[in-house]
């Protein structure tokens, strides 16, 4: 008789990170000396921005090494509060915005001030893989919202309304979307806008992270803008990991109204203490310093994104809807299942997809299940043009090597 676990119920029920887990699954077999394009990791493969790493190298030379507030430094909240009026029209005050240890946890600490046992999160699907768990930590239960591939996966509030009940307390919308890249138009955000109003006790957070991602003439709009009771029931998450390509400095905030502001405030002082004070400092300079290094990187992905597209077309058994945002393909691939590679292994389905590419093809992307998705492939185009014409020809050769079972 085994012994009873000395996990809780929460942990016992709590995975690993899909994309994190394939993503060090590739790192560890390039370590081992295997030939292996990694399209798995969702980080601009471009530096920090010069002025980013500059501040935090002033910043140690200056000594600026100790606690700060829960918060973060006054001057990072008003440089953030500047940003969010300047750009996206949104007007907040410092002491309403708070700096987390990446946007990830600025999700996690909105739902743990929000939620209760009972409570229900829509969640548009796919959808990125943290936003059930993090629910779930909650105590809310995960509501998922279709979306259409015809359609660009845009979310649309006709699919949200038939999901609403006296339960719902959140939405979260993530627009440009991790994995699809789709981006929500102003006018359907004006409809979910709609919704809100009429539903007195839901809020909406809103993951803004891929903002400056927006391609083919689009802009991002943000949700909070459109009326002040919606700013007022809505949470804004953003974060310098993607637009500046500081994933690994975990510098993130939330902007909300006063009440919720508070009660994150109180949650951050309990848990995290602060954000690396020599991060704040080079997320100051990120937001403060010039455009042209983020201008530059948005435009490469432009260009990267029309190349993968146009390999992706002229590929056997994959359909691929154009993303409008963020970097990523994310192409249907279930008409292979059931058939067997080149080198003779069955794949059943995406999961083993993704395996038989990295171990027969040398190429790494993400499984759909964890998004939801469990007939599509997620591909980062987040790598060099080289590296990127390598790896379609790769999935091509796979891919034109399969054989019905």
């Amino acid at each position: 008789m085994s012994a009873p676990s000395p996990l809780s119920a929460r942990a016992r029920g709590l995975g690993p990170s899909p994309t994190m887990a394939t993503d060090a699954r590739a790192k560890e077999l390039q370590a081992q000396g295997r030939d292996l394009i990694n399209l798995t990791a969702g980080e601009p493969d471009f530096p920090t921005v010069p002025a980013a790493s500059d501040a935090a190298v002033r910043a140690i030379a200056e000594g600026f090494t100790h606690y700060t507030a829960a918060t973060g430094v006054a001057e990072l909240r008003r440089a953030i509060a500047g940003k969010l009026q300047a750009e996206n029209g949104l007007r907040y005050a410092p002491e309403q915005i708070a700096v987390t240890p990446g946007a990830k946890f600025a999700l996690y600490a909105a739902m743990q001030v929000l939620c209760d046992p009972g409570d229900e999160v829509l969640i548009a699907s796919p959808y990125w893989v943290s936003y059930p768990e993090q629910a779930a930590l909650a105590g809310a239960t995960p509501v998922f919202v279709p979306t259409r591939e015809e359609d660009g996966f845009v979310l649309r509030a006709a699919a949200i309304a038939p999901l609403l009940t006296p339960a719902t307390k959140l939405l979260v919308l993530n627009s440009p979307c991790n994995p699809t890249g789709a981006v929500i138009p102003p006018e359907e955000l004006q409809a979910i806008g709609d919704l809100v109003l009429r539903h007195e006790r839901m809020y909406v957070l809103s993951d803004e992270i891929y903002e400056k991602m927006v391609y083919e003439g689009r802009r991002h709009a943000s949700i909070a803008a459109l009326d002040p009771e919606v700013q007022r029931r809505t949470v804004t998450i953003n974060g310098l990991s993607k637009a500046y390509a500081m994933t690994g400095w975990r510098v993130g905030y939330t902007a909300a109204a006063p009440e919720v502001a508070r009660a994150i405030a109180h949650f951050l002082s309990q848990t995290t203490s602060n954000v690396t004070s020599i991060a704040q400092r080079a997320a100051l300079g990120a937001l403060t310093g010039p455009a042209a290094d983020v201008d530059h990187m948005v435009a490469e992905f432009a260009r990267r994104r029309v190349r993968v597209l146009e390999r992706l077309s002229a590929m056997p058994h994959v359909r691929c809807a154009a993303p409008g945002g963020a970097f990523y393909v994310f192409p249907r691939v279930a008409p292979v299942f059931g058939w067997r590679s080149a080198a003779g292994a069955a794949i059943p389905d995406a999961d083993a997809l993704a395996l038989r590419l990295m171990e027969e093809a040398g190429l790494a992307v993400v499984p759909g299940t964890g998004f939801g998705a469990p007939a599509h492939i997620r591909i980062s185009y987040a790598a060099g043009m080289e590296a990127l014409d390598a790896a379609c020809d790769r999935l091509d050769g796979f891919l034109r090597g399969l054989r019905a079972a």
